[in-house]
Order: C-alpha cells, then structure tokens, then sequence
C-alpha cells in the first residue's frame, strides 16, 4: 500500500534551514550541517538514506525548494536526490505557476497549480503506477519544504513523519513546527548514528 511520508532533516531547536536561505543560498547559514548524515560513511546513516529513497515512487516539495534543487547551485549528478542510491522517483511541485523553464530537464517533473491535496493525489498515482511497474509498494516521499509538510500536516495528508534530528543548534531560519496544530503521534523508530538520531513515526489522526 502506498503511504505518504513526510521526511525531512530539522535541527535540535526545531529549524529545517539555517538564516536566510534562498536559491544561492538553500539550507540558510549553516544550514548544511543538517545534511551530513546525508552524506556520511556511518553505515546506519547509509542503510536509512538507502532504505529511504528506495521506497520512493513520487516526491513531492513546493515552489520554493524547487526553484533551490533546480538553480544554478541545485541538484546535479552528485547531490540530486538519493544521489547514487535511488533510480529517478517522479517528482510533483506544489506551485501557483509553473516556470518557464526547467534547468534539470532530465528529471520527470510535474507541476500542479491546483493545491497540496490535488498535488499529493498525482503524486499517490504516479507512486502507485510505479509500485505496479515494479512489483513492490512504492510510497509518496514529502521532502519539503518546511511549509509544504507543516500544511500536509496540518491537512491529514502525512501516513510518517520522519526525522532527521541533527546535532546542531541553528538558533534561527525556517521553522518546521511553527502555528502547527496539536497532533498525536506514535513512535515507531528509533535509529541513532554518530551524526544524527532518525525518527520515524506514524500519525494516528
């Protein structure tokens, strides 16, 4: 069955990019110590970045982390998601206007003007497509924005939240919890590494 995950790496204090970010600037000010477990040697790190992007039939992220991953200094063959681990998960933005051109046109981008739920919807498609494709579940990965998770949150669309707590105090930047409504969640994992404690829990409603 194809579930909705939200995944996503935040710092102790709450944050999910450091001051000021922006397309040459995307995770803020210090912002990249939250992805070293992304990129470390530690095994435990490798087996859940591995884990993670295999179960990815469709990502979604909004506008704003699109126009990051797709500038000048975005994803390329290295640093793209799931680099080097994952084959080529469509990918959904969540968008008031498509943009007028794609710099990473090799990646099977969808770009829906008409909400998170009817955004989430063609990703849950695509995802299930690709489940049938393969023959195994496949699920629809949220990788971001802070604001597209808060409001999938907030709207019941997420099955998992993931997280990626980093050992970092960022002390400002982009907020993942602010204005959040009260929710009950269930822990369901627990990995620790020598560069992040990843959380893995399920919604109840």
């Amino acid at each position: 069955m194809t579930r909705i995950i939200a995944d996503i790496s935040v710092s102790l204090d709450g944050f999910v990019t450091g001051p000021d970010p922006g397309p040459d600037n995307g995770l803020g000010t210090g912002g990249e110590a939250l992805h070293t477990w992304a990129f470390s040697d530690d095994p435990e790190d490798r087996r859940v970045l591995r884990e993670a992007t295999a179960r990815s039939g469709a990502v979604v992220l909004g506008r704003r982390l699109f126009d990051v991953v797709d500038g000048p200094h975005g994803w390329d063959d290295t640093s793209g998601y799931g680099a080097g681990e994952v084959g080529r998960p469509a990918f959904v933005v969540v968008t008031s206007a498509p943009p007028e051109s794609v710099r990473t046109a090799d990646l099977d981008w969808t770009f829906v003007t008409t909400g998170l739920p009817d955004a989430v919807a063609t990703a849950r498609e695509r995802a299930e497509a690709a489940s049938a494709d393969s023959g195994r579940d496949l699920d629809v990965v949220l990788m971001g924005g802070a604001a597209t998770i808060g409001s999938a949150l907030d709207a019941g669309l997420v099955d998992v939240l993931t997280l990626h707590l980093s050992p970092v105090v960022l002390g400002s930047g982009t907020s993942l919890f602010t204005g959040a409504a009260p929710r009950t969640l269930v822990q369901r994992d627990v990995i620790v590494t020598s560069t992040a404690t990843h959380l893995t829990y399920d919604l109840t409603g």
